[in-house]
């Protein structure tokens, strides 16, 4: 089972890229099961998403405590508490123009940084960052496939259809060259 958190805050599409990702994995035949935690429920504060995949009924109905993977999109939620859970093989994304570097002094973890926002920029999103970030989120999953992600992110996007898929498909691009996965 793939146990997956996304942090961000309101207004920043964390509960939206828990969305696409799910509706992706379920078309290629998964299981899902995705739930949300608000916190303040107003813009600005920390709001988390949770994703679990499985390639069989689900039946857990706790929080994910361990993460096998963690998508943050803003870095200056990045700390020891967000950070509770994950050990060296989680694999961490984060918004941020900084270096994995740069968050060293968090421990042993193996972060992985994409300026998103510079993404989303490019393709005329201005700050919605959510497309860019589960494009490459997938890229480092190796899951779900691009062309589901794409499919979804087309289908569903409220504005800007075309200017989504290119933004998830640059982020996608960006780890693939990168990253070396």
């Amino acid at each position: 089972m793939l146990q997956i958190r996304i942090q961000g805050r309101g207004g920043q599409g964390a509960q939206v890229a828990g969305q696409l990702l799910a509706t992706a994995f379920f078309r290629e035949g998964k299981y899902i099961q995705s739930f949300a935690s608000y916190g303040g429920a107003r813009r600005g504060t920390p709001v988390s998403a949770f994703l679990r995949v499985d390639d069989k009924p689900i039946n857990l109905r706790c929080d994910i405590e361990e993460p096998d993977a963690l998508l943050c999109f803003d870095s200056s939620l990045l700390d020891k508490a967000l950070l509770k859970g994950a050990t060296s093989r989680t694999r961490i994304m984060v918004n941020s123009s900084k270096s994995p570097d740069d968050f060293l002094h968090l421990g042993d973890f193996n972060i992985i940084t994409v300026d998103a926002k510079k993404i989303a920029s490019h393709n005329n999103l201005g700050r919605i960052v959510n497309s860019a970030l589960i494009g490459a989120f997938a890229a480092l999953l190796e899951a779900p496939a691009i062309e589901s992600l794409l499919a979804v992110v087309k289908e569903m996007s409220p504005a800007k259809a075309e200017e989504n898929v290119a933004s998830c498909r640059d982020g996608y691009d960006l780890i693939k060259k990168e990253g070396g996965v």
